[in-house]
């Protein structure tokens, strides 16, 4: 009984302390930062210039990403190509790269000097310090996250409802828009949400193949970065704002798994359209 008793505290001490060190960070920031503070600092110029630019960045990189993403994840997912492990492995691979290596790899591919930098020149698109580099950036370290995501979600549908829908006479196009993708709808919203939520935040990739030029590469991480030892403050502000961001997209994360069309639902939609 003792024993049991011992051993019940020493797991619930231990769960306090991971909570603990968890949570204390948050706890510190926003102890230093009142909510007034916090909306004060939404019309400060640095705050402006910066959260405009990398929700503008980060919303073009996302449609590019969904765009280009979900076919390629529903094809790993769905059909067994020679090559497809490796594949995976490349999806998965920026996920483990140090953001510096990540930075390093952009600027050799397509800086000025880079295996593209040559074609891109002559075509007079340069990358450097643009937006552009902003978007390719957080697209490279954050697409990952959502494809990995998407994969799996699309490996959980039901392969005899496609295959009914296929019977049905319905196309290849139509029974992933009208079956797959609804099935998967779920899965794909949760990895969209990490996958902003990792571009929202993204640093390395961004200050070595982007820089950090106020109201045209500058990013929200990258502001927090000048403005720590400029004005520790505003910097702070910053983090807390990124904090709430980033609980909101964590709450619609947990939205979006909970959510996910029922068999039958999917099935009589897409018979009732035929």
């Amino acid at each position: 009984m003792m024993g049991r008793l011992l051993a019940g505290t020493a797991v619930f001490a231990a769960a306090a302390v991971a909570f603990g060190f968890l949570l204390l960070p948050i706890v510190a920031i926003f102890s230093r930062v009142s909510p007034g503070r916090l909306v004060a600092q939404l019309s400060h110029p640095v705050v402006t210039d910066a959260l405009v630019l990398s929700l503008k960045t980060n919303a073009i990189a996302q449609a590019l990403v969904l765009l280009l993403g979900t076919p390629a994840a529903y094809l790993l997912a769905t059909r067994r190509i020679p090559g497809r492990s490796l594949a995976v492995v490349l999806v998965e691979l920026p996920l483990v790269l140090p953001p510096a290596v990540a930075g390093i790899g952009l600027i050799a591919a397509f800086g000025r000097f880079g295996l593209l930098g040559g074609t891109l020149d002559a075509l007079g698109i340069r990358l450097g310090l643009t937006q552009a580099a902003v978007v390719i950036a957080v697209a490279y370290v954050a697409s990952p996250l959502y494809v990995r995501q998407a994969i799996a979600a699309f490996e959980e549908v039901d392969p005899d409802l496609v295959a009914a829908a296929r019977t049905l006479g319905a196309g290849p196009a139509k029974t992933f828009f009208r079956v797959a993708l609804p099935l998967a709808g779920g899965g794909l919203a949760a990895g969209a949400a990490l996958c902003f939520a990792r571009a929202l935040g993204e640093f390395g990739a961004t200050i070595m193949f982007a820089g950090s030029l106020r109201g045209v590469t500058q990013t929200v991480p990258l502001a927090i970065y000048e403005q720590f030892s400029l004005d520790f403050d505003t910097a702070l502000a910053m983090g807390a704002l990124l904090v709430v961001i980033s609980v909101a997209l964590l709450l619609s994360l947990k939205l979006s798994l909970s959510w996910q069309p029922s068999r039958r639902t999917s099935v009589s939609a897409f018979a009732r359209s035929s």
